[in-house]
Parts: C-alpha cells; structure tokens; sequence
C-alpha cells in the first residue's frame, strides 16, 4: 500500500496540519512583511486515508483551499505550498494578516518561520571509527535533511556492493552552482532557501545541494558510508572506515546555510518543512533530522507526523542544550554520550608529566620549546603571535622548535598549520581558561593542555629554556558510556519519554568537504553525530526485516544497552546497539494513524515502547509481538526504581511467532522514580522498556 501510495504521489506538487483545539495558535508578533507558516486543518496526502489514486485529487482540494484562505487576507502567492507530509503554506504575511489567519476555523497553526541550529556541540575528545559494519541498508534510502553533500570520493561512490535499487524511491537531482552529480549511491539531491533567502548566504556558498558547511556530509557518512574505505589525514592512518548502513542509498535536501556572519547559519524552519515534505513524497524509507527546535510541537514537528504516517522512519536529535526538542511519539529522538579520548603527553627531562589530547601516528622529534609569543614577526602584534594566527609566526625563530600556542583567536587547526608554515616540528595548545580539551587532525603532532596543564609548562619553560622535549601518543582512554552533559534532557510532563535512547556523539569520526590543508576526514560532537547512527541502524532493520516503521523505532529503543547511574529523562532506553536491535525478541506494534488522536487530546493511549504514569495513575497497558522465529517463554521484572514499587503483570508472556501478548505495569507509592521494566526470553533477547513516574 505504502509503495502504491508513494508512486501516486510522485510527480505532483510540493508540501501542516491540524492542531487541537478550536482556534489556530496565534502567531508571535513581529514586523510587516514576515515569512510564517500556516497549517491547515487536516492531514496532508501522506496522512490521509485516501486510495492511491485520489491522491492527486485530494492534493488538487488542499491547493484550492489554500487559495481560498489566502484570498481573504490578500495574501501574495506563497513561497512554498505543502500537500504531503502536510497540507499548508508559507507565505510572506503583515501581523495584521497572521492575526486573521490565526482566528479562521479553517486554520489550525500560525507561527513564524525562525532560523534554527544544527546540533553539533561544542568539541570533545575523538573517539575511533563507530562502525566496522561491511553490509546492511541494501534497498533502502537515508533521506538526509541538513546542510548538502560533497559526495566526491570513495565513501559515496556506487559501488557493486550496494545492490538492487531502492524500491518505490522516485527522488529527482536538481541542479545548480556546482550541483552534485548523482550516481548509484547518492540517489536524490534538492534544495531549499527561500525561507532562509538566498540574499542571506555566505558569498562563496552554493545554491545548490552542494554542502558549504560539512555537516551534511559527516552525517551522509556516519548513516550510510561506504564500507571499507582507508580513512587518512595527512600522514595519520585511522582505519578502515565503514557507515553505519554501508549499503544503504541517500537521498539529501538541503535546508542549512551558511551565512557571512557564523553566528547566522542555520535552517530556516519554512526550508525544513518543505525538504521534510518532499522527502516524504518521493519515498524515503528513513528520514534523518539534526536541527535543534522548541520542546514543543511546532509545525515543522507536524511535518515529521506526516512522514510517519507514510510509513517513515523519522530520526532527529535531542539538542545540545536544556529541554529535549521533538517531543513527539512519531519521532526517535536521540541524545549523545561521551566515549574513548586519544591522549598524548609532553615529556618534560626532570619535569612534571603532562596530559592532553592528541590524536596523531607519530611522536615528535626532541626538540626546544618556544612561546609564540617570542617568534612573532616585526609586524605582528605579540597577542597575534602568542595565539599562533596565520602569518604572525617568524620561520627564523620557529624553525625546529615545538611552538607553545596560546588557545583562542582563530581555529585551532589553523594555528598548528601556522607552525608547520614556519617550519616548526610539534605544537602544545595551552588553554588560557577552562574549557575543552580537543584531538584533532593537526599538520604537526600536537598536544592539548588544559588550563592547569598549561600553566605548569609555562613555569617549567622559564627555569628550562634550553630542554628539549617530546610530545607524544600515549593511547586511548576508554570510560564506560555516559550522557553527555550537553545532550538535551526529556521533560515528563509532555507525557512521553524522551529522548527514545542515546548512541555515541563526542568526536565521531565522518568525512568533511576537502578543508584548506586537503583534509577530507574531521570530527563532529553533538546529539547530530549520534542521530546519524541511530538512522543507519534503522536503515539496517529496514533492509533486513518486514516491519513497519513502529516496529523498527521500538527494536531500536527496547534493545539498547543500561547506562549506568543515569535517569530515563537523560538517557531515554539507554545505549544504541545495532547488533541486538536486529533480534528484540518483542516488539511494541503501532499503527501510525493513533498518532493524530493523541496529538489532538493527549488523553488518548499510545502503544510506545516507554511509558510515563501521570499523577494518580496506577497502571498502564502495552501491548508486544513475537518477531521471532519461535515460540518463546519471556519473563519480566522490574530494575532501577527505588522510590515506587513497580511490577507487572502477567509476570510472563508465552508467545508463538507473531503472536501477540498484552502486559501491564503496576506502581504504588509516592514521588517521582523511574526505571526499566525488562522482559528476557529464551537466547538472551532481552527488552527494555523505560517507566517515569510522576
């Protein structure tokens, strides 16, 4: 039905939906003349219980309605029309105007269209390679929502392993300023700035789906990399690198841009809405979405409902910072832990030991330390030199000496390839306040000092000034998994718990457009990186079983791995475990048209695989599938509570292949606890499912 369905929606038109209530949300205010968002009451054509073949009629009444709505404000022809996903507009409006639209029945939602963040965090130590996966994604399309794609090189070449086509994928590649070429791998590429406005770009960025940014990129390769591809930097080796679902194609719509200014990049929530539309229309089986967002449901959240009620598998992140964003059950939202951090020493002759960051194949050669500072050039001012910008660095005064570099100022790779321009052999980056410690792909060997480290080199330079030293790899520091502190926390108040599970987020390793040295590899922190992995695995499920898009999102969730001393709100089910959500023994089912009752009157009850137990509740129900192949025994109990009592009943469950079986969860007590009911069959399966209590 869901290929049917797509195939009638290919081809016709681009393009919110409806809200509870019975009066639109009214809209910020703001100056004449600015872009909103309108959404009409009713589901677009992706949520519609419409036969294939009355899509195209449907869509034809949700574009006569739009007109008819817009003609009694006056209101010019909008920008982007939405029939899909949802069924609205976005059109340039007066406050006057948007105050007329809020009020008429017909109108559901009237919001502002506002400039979003990508969720990359501030940096963090880097971790290796996450995925050694060499197959799993065949047929199945990542649709990525970001800021585009370099698809040049090995890791997004067609190559035989990728296998047949997707099937009901009729994505398109739209053209450009130096449009990617499409090939078996990269399968669609569109664009969307008129929301953010092309006038508003960066001078050197493309209109195009190239990627200006290198976001996209990185997220393209951490969901769906090739396998097998030597990742290198410079003359650092880092392996053998593989996507998460290396067989799995990519459909990109880019709505991210830079700006001239980098405090302006972003998205703008109208070139979300219609890239998430229209993804939904041409048949992606995963939708992926780093951008960070209200913790409420707003219209681009109402657009994520339209592709999952087209059977899509929606995957966006937690943020990186305060409250969760989507706090809907439609979307899995994912938060990000911290990992393994590469270290490096500076051995010091007679001298303290000091510890960074570091991330590099070699040692230095012993040699004199340097302050910048003292080999600046006649014409550079000595806070330039001390902070190593580029050209600030006299070669005379450099040459085969280890420079010491204040942080700060520009980037920090700049500064290391500064030193390398001088002719200098190694660098140590001092932090001059308290902050992060960072491994990163430097042009001379490198280490990291925090602020106390630093001080003590600074001292320990001024009684030696004529040591030599060495700076040097000491390994990787490997700590049990946990949250990081920037990754966006759940409120239970929504009802549902959120985010659905966290995976790895500080310093995953991706490809990035080719930087100014001809890197092409760098890392990226932030819930960004971890909601990548999440949609390859759930790219893999795709290609590998039978079952809907709830059934992937809760093996997903039910699967994960505890984390330690962590609550349900930071961590969700827990950690992301691509190999056990390939055999969750139990499966939540649901079908996706519950979701709009439950968005019009939260009383309504969701089949998700977490539960939260309002004040004065006692009990709630779920029901489970066997997606096993055999009839399994599975037994329950209850872990992680420590103010409520919690069990459930039938303590146990028999359930032959696709049967069927109904629990509930029973609390008594007083506070607010939460934990995992956890159900373990026969050949280890084991499924989590979160509880908070309120």
């Amino acid at each position: 039905m869901r290929l049917a369905l797509l195939a009638a929606l290919a081809g016709t038109t681009l393009a919110v939906l409806a809200a509870p209530g019975t009066s639109a949300a009214a809209p910020e205010r703001d100056s004449p003349g600015a872009l909103h968002l309108v959404t009409l009451r009713g589901p677009g054509s992706a949520g519609a219980a419409a036969a294939p073949a009355e899509v195209a009629s449907a869509e034809t009444r949700m574009r006569a309605e739009q007109d008819r709505v817009l003609g009694t404000v006056g209101a010019p022809e909008p920008v982007y029309r939405w029939t899909t996903a949802l069924n609205g507009f976005a059109a340039t409006l007066t406050s006057e105007q948007a105050d007329l639209l809020a009020a008429d029945p017909r109108v559901a939602l009237v919001e502002r269209s506002t400039v979003r963040r990508l969720t990359s965090a501030p940096p963090a130590p880097a971790a290796p390679p996450a995925s050694r996966r060499a197959s799993g994604g065949r047929g199945v399309v990542i649709g990525l929502v970001d800021s585009g794609i370099d698809p040049e090189g090995p890791l997004f070449a067609a190559v035989p392993q990728l296998g047949r086509q997707a099937p009901g994928f009729d994505g398109a590649c739209e053209g450009g300023e130096a449009a990617p070429e499409c090939t078996g791998k990269l399968v669609g590429t569109r664009w969307y700035v008129e929301g953010f406005g092309a006038d508003g770009v960066r001078s050197d960025a493309h209109l195009s789906a190239l990627d200006d940014d290198g976001h996209g990129t990185q997220m393209a390769a951490i969901a769906a990399g090739n396998a097998d591809v030597d990742a290198r930097v410079h003359d650092l080796r880092l392996g053998r690198y593989s996507g998460a679902a290396p067989q799995a194609r990519l459909a990109v719509y880019k709505a991210c841009w830079t700006a001239p200014d980098p405090r302006d990049d972003g998205c703008a929530a109208a070139d979300l809405v219609a890239a998430v539309d229209q993804a939904v229309r041409d048949g992606v089986d995963v939708l992926n979405l780093a951008v960070d967002g209200p913790s409420r449901i707003d219209t681009v959240e109402l657009a994520l409902l339209g592709a999952a009620e087209a059977d899509v598998v929606v995957v966006a992140a937690a943020g990186n910072d305060g409250t969760a964003a989507h706090p809907s059950p439609w979307v899995t939202t994912v938060g990000g832990t911290l990992g393994a951090r590469p270290r490096g020493t500076v051995d010091l002759p007679d001298g303290p030991r000091l510890d960074g960051a570091m991330v590099a194949g070699r040692r230095s050669p012993a040699a004199r330390l340097v302050l910048g500072s003292r080999a600046r050039t006649p014409d550079a001012d000595r806070r330039s030199a001390r902070r190593c910008t580029p050209g600030s660095l006299d070669a005379a005064a450099v040459d085969g000496l280890i420079v010491v570099c204040d942080r700060g100022g520009v980037g920090r790779v700049d500064k290391s390839q500064a030193v390398a321009l001088a002719g200098g052999v190694g660098m140590v980056l001092t932090n001059v306040r308290r902050g992060s410690t960072d491994a990163d792909f430097h042009r001379v060997p490198t280490v990291h000092l925090d602020r106390p480290a630093a001080r003590s080199l600074k001292r320990w330079l001024a009684g030696h000034p004529a040591a030599r030293v060495v700076l040097r790899p000491s390994g990787t520091v490997r700590t049990p998994p946990r949250v990081a502190g920037w990754s966006g926390a759940g409120d239970p108040a929504t009802g549902i718990v959120k985010p659905d599970l966290v995976a790895p987020g500080a310093g995953v390793l991706g490809a990035v457009p080719p930087r100014s040295d001809g890197a092409r590899w760098d890392f990226v922190t932030g819930t960004s990186a971890a909601t990548a992995a999440v949609s390859g695995a759930a790219a893999v499920l795709r290609s590998r079983h039978d079952w809907s898009a709830t059934e992937v999102r809760s093996a997903l969730a039910t699967t994960a791995a505890p984390v330690r001393r962590t609550s349900v709100p930071r961590a969700g089910a827990g950690l992301l475990r691509p190999g056990a959500a390939e055999r969750p023994g139990l499966v939540h089912a649901l079908d996706p048209s519950r979701y709009r009752p439950w968005w019009t009157d939260r009383r309504t009850r969701l089949n998700t695989p977490s539960a939260v137990l309002r004040r004065g509740e006692r009990t709630t129900t779920r029901t489970v599938t066997n997606v096993g192949r055999r009839t399994f025994y599975f037994s329950s109990s209850a872990r992680g509570f420590s103010r409520r009592h919690v069990w459930v009943t039938p303590a146990a469950l028999r359930l032959e292949p696709g049967e069927t079986g109904t629990y509930t969860v029973h609390a008594t007590g007083r506070g607010r606890d939460d934990g995992h009911v956890v159900w373990r069959g026969a050949g280890g399966t084991t499924t989590r499912v979160p509880v908070v209590l309120r």
